[in-house]
């Protein structure tokens, strides 16, 4: 069985990266979105939702995990968030490979990772796909979600590898830091080359 080219798809917070995806999406490529995997993981009813619990007690509720609860839990503490990962991670890689297999007729599929290279998902990435934009246009657009805080985007940044990083690990940038017509005209120009 032939295997599709995976495409890697990964960016810092705030880069533009789901609307990257969905671009991908919207040009007939399957998309595995592991956040909205997670989300849907940790929701009411989730397969995570118990095991979450027993590890961070009083972090779920009738939808499903308090996403703000295990923030406090796990936010500042490495050791619990290794303990948080060690759930979720496994339980994202069963659903990727199912994902795999449900698309195995398909010439590409893209992984919409966010921690691709922090987490060593490149390795299986036949294409890394990195999308980018300037660090003020990021700030902005993260600080305008809400309940964002300039303490958590920064957190957040520093588990990030840093972008310029991940631009020199990328086999191809997506600048977002354009108009929608030009990042889709980048997105369509790089479906071209496969």
């Amino acid at each position: 069985m032939t295997q599709p080219k995976i495409i890697g798809l990964t960016g810092s917070i705030g880069m533009g990266k789901s609307t990257v995806a969905a671009m991908f999406a919207d040009a007939g490529i399957p998309v595995f979105d592991a956040d909205a995997e997670v989300r849907a993981m940790q929701g009411a009813g989730g397969e995570l939702v118990p095991a979450i619990e027993a590890a961070f007690p009083g972090s779920t509720g009738p939808d499903g995990v308090d996403r703000d609860r295990l923030g406090h839990q796990v936010f500042a503490d490495p050791a619990a968030l290794a303990r948080l990962e060690a759930i979720v991670h496994p339980a994202v890689a069963a659903r990727r490979a199912a994902f795999l297999a449900r698309h195995h007729d398909k010439p590409a599929v893209v992984f919409d990772i966010p921690l691709l290279f922090e987490r060593g998902g490149h390795a299986s990435a036949d294409i890394i796909v990195v999308v980018s934009a300037p660090a003020d246009i990021q700030r902005a657009r993260v600080l305008a979600r809400p309940g964002m805080t300039r303490e958590k985007f920064e957190h957040i940044v520093s588990l990030q590898l840093h972008d310029s990083e991940k631009r020199a690990r990328a086999d191809h940038v997506i600048d977002t830091g354009t108009s929608l017509a030009e990042t889709r005209a980048q997105v369509a120009a790089l479906i071209a080359s496969f």
